[in-house]
């Protein structure tokens, strides 16, 4: 499927094309690109989410970048594609398949593997190729061997991706970027991507980037580990930990980046906490131990509505099930582990979100609030400030209610 490619099907020229240019890390990134004067291309091959895209919808909740998708794909400057065929034409590649892990924990690299298997014939030897998304690290330099025992002598540089999802476009013209490239000329095609936009450029080696990235995701999930065990120490004290909280950072900046307590999901900080253990042989015990008190929340939080109610006769309803607040992202979420328990221990479990449109099982709010006998915040949704929780009783680990 292709898609405003009528000037590149003419003779112009390609200056970056996009691989996963449909998806949160690469859309963002291809609009901005475009919208700072170069031709891009996004290849992706999720056919649904590419035909979105053309007709200037965002496929996924993004502040600020429709207004500029439009505009991008009215000037001719974004085309869209399934067909990796036009790789060959572009000077830049940037490349958004990441490591996820395996069912082990372990890194898994066969989407990365494939990719290259698959594409390395389009491959040119006067390109840069760019990856985007966490990578297991030494994936760089691997790559940069593998194409070099295939013959091209393509440029290889690793730029992480640094933005909180939902807010790229804001946070890629205000953040630092770091850039890596196993040689200096694809350092400096990197630096003049990224220069294009970003406020500044903070260069590194390949495997220093790449810890970078995965240090800075490690580093959040432990800090939310660290404030959901103090959650549940406080509680099974019978103390109220939000207003612990509360206290004891008012006005002591010492404290101030100690987060809520909450679910600390998605589709990174586990993952990326997880390939860090991989790497250290499973050294990294403070990694695993946060990834217990943060998956463990779900259960103690099980434990305690079993304590306090009886379950088997009772409907549970959920409000929020994307990963965090204020998106419609739901991979990875918490909130489905949480379903998932209590359907075993409830009469039943009701869900609804308000941003969230691809689970059909969801309900409409009021219908949850009316048949529930007990509702859990799992996400502290905006919309759910000040909603009027008809009397019932709300197990509310963020503080978000006050209660």
């Amino acid at each position: 499927m292709n898609y405003h490619l009528e000037r590149f099907s003419q003779g112009e020229p390609v200056d970056v094309c996009v691989v996963g240019g449909a998806g949160h890390v690469g859309l963002p990134l291809a609009i901005l690109l475009a919208d700072h004067g170069l031709n891009v291309l996004a290849i992706d091959l999720n056919d649904k989410a590419i035909n979105t895209i053309s007709q200037g919808k965002m496929p996924f909740l993004e502040k600020g970048a429709e207004p500029i998708l439009q505009r991008v794909l009215a000037e001719g400057r974004l085309a869209l594609t399934t067909d990796p065929c036009w790789l060959q034409r572009s000077k830049a590649v940037l490349i958004t398949i990441g490591t996820p892990v395996d069912e082990f924990l372990n890194p898994d690299f066969k989407c990365f593997r494939l990719w290259v298997e698959e594409n390395i014939r389009y491959l040119t030897d006067d390109q840069t190729l760019i990856l985007r998304s966490t990578v297991y690290p030494g994936t760089t330099d691997w790559l940069h061997g593998y194409l070099a025992s295939h013959g091209k002598n393509v440029g290889l540089a690793y730029c992480p991706e640094r933005i909180v999802q939902g807010y790229a476009i804001e946070e890629l013209q205000r953040l630092p970027q770091i850039i890596s490239g196993t040689t200096p000329k694809a350092a400096a095609e990197a630096r003049r991507l990224f220069g294009l936009f970003a406020p500044s450029i903070v260069e590194m080696q390949p495997m220093e980037a790449e810890f970078s990235k995965l240090f800075a995701n490690v580093y959040r999930y432990i800090q939310f580990a660290v404030a959901n065990q103090f959650y549940m120490i406080a509680h099974s004290a019978g103390v109220n930990y939000n207003r612990v909280l509360e206290g004891m950072k008012r006005d002591y900046p010492r404290l101030a980046g100690l987060p809520t307590a909450g679910f600390a999901a998605g589709p990174c900080l586990f993952k990326d906490t997880m390939q860090l253990a991989a790497f250290s042989q499973n050294q990294f015990h403070l990694g695993h131990a946060a990834m217990l008190v943060n998956e463990g929340l779900v259960l103690y939080l099980v434990n305690q509505m079993k304590s306090e109610n009886r379950l088997a006769e009772m409907t549970v309803g959920l409000l929020g099930m994307a990963f965090k607040s204020d998106n419609d992202d739901i991979r990875s979420s918490l909130s489905y582990k949480l379903k998932k328990v209590l359907q075993i221990h409830c009469r039943a479990v009701l869900t609804t979100d308000p941003y969230v449109t691809v689970d059909p099982d969801l309900r409409p709010l009021d219908e949850v609030l009316d048949r529930s006998g007990l509702l859990v915040l799992c996400v502290p949704h905006s919309n759910y400030r000040g909603l009027d929780l008809r009397g019932k009783p709300v197990l509310d680990v963020w503080g978000f209610f006050g209660l």
